[in-house]
């Protein structure tokens, strides 16, 4: 008799790095239940990408959730300030203004909830600390707080459940990212990094984020395909 594949929560955005992070849980044999948040983010079009990489990856389920967090969430990614252009990410410091407050342990939250349901231990979350970001719950520190936290706080965890939350690009460059994605025969064309994407999803190729991810794909030596979506 088989044993059923264990599930795992992957946290999807619809980016390189959520993507590349859940084909990861899948190669490690977990059965993948997607979690993306509509959070009131002005890069709507992420959504439509999450929906693409989750068919790619033939996810058990796909769960969207509609979360506004513009009430209580300032930044410029929830349509306050303006999201930072054409800068030369070597010299900047400080936590940016694209920063969303407490975005990763909200999701992280419902990520733990949904677990929590399923009978699931792990949760997969695309987080990197080595490429500037500058945001706090990128850190490591933060997620092996937030593991200790969800086994004191929820009925499994207290009843034996060990959670884990794998962040397996926490430590790789946007360039080892993609070398890893082109292991796994991903289709980066699927994916959406821009925070300011036009109309039809294609990237401005000029903030932070389309800057990163330019920087990695040349780092890489690979053409980037969502280039010629």
């Amino acid at each position: 008799m088989s044993t059923p594949t264990q599930p795992a929560i992957v946290l999807l955005s619809g980016g390189l790095d959520s993507y590349t992070a859940a084909a990861i849980a899948s190669e490690l044999g977990y059965g993948l239940c997607a979690l993306t948040v509509r959070y009131g983010q002005t890069h709507v079009q992420e959504i439509e990408a999450a929906r693409r990489v989750a068919q790619a990856l033939r996810v058990r389920r796909h769960v969207e959730i509609d979360l506004d967090l513009r009430a209580v969430a300032e930044s410029a990614l929830t349509g306050v300030g303006e999201v930072p252009m054409d800068r030369d990410l070597s010299t900047v410091e400080g936590i940016p203004s694209t920063y969303v407050p407490a975005r990763n342990t909200i999701f992280l939250s419902l990520a733990l909830a949904w677990a929590e349901t399923v009978g699931a231990a792990d949760i997969f979350i695309g987080i990197n600390a080595l490429d500037y970001s500058g945001y706090p719950d990128c850190r490591p520190e933060y997620v092996r707080a937030y593991e200790r936290m969800a086994r004191l706080a929820t009925r499994a965890g207290v009843g034996g459940t060990d959670f884990r939350i794998h962040a397996p690009l926490q430590h790789m460059t946007k360039a080892e990212i993609i070398r890893r994605g082109g292991q796994l025969g991903l289709d980066y064309g699927l994916t959406l990094s821009c925070y300011v994407p036009d109309a039809a999803g294609r990237p401005c190729g000029r903030c932070d984020s389309c800057l990163l991810r330019a920087r990695g794909f040349a780092e890489a030596g690979v053409a980037d395909a969502a280039l010629n979506r």
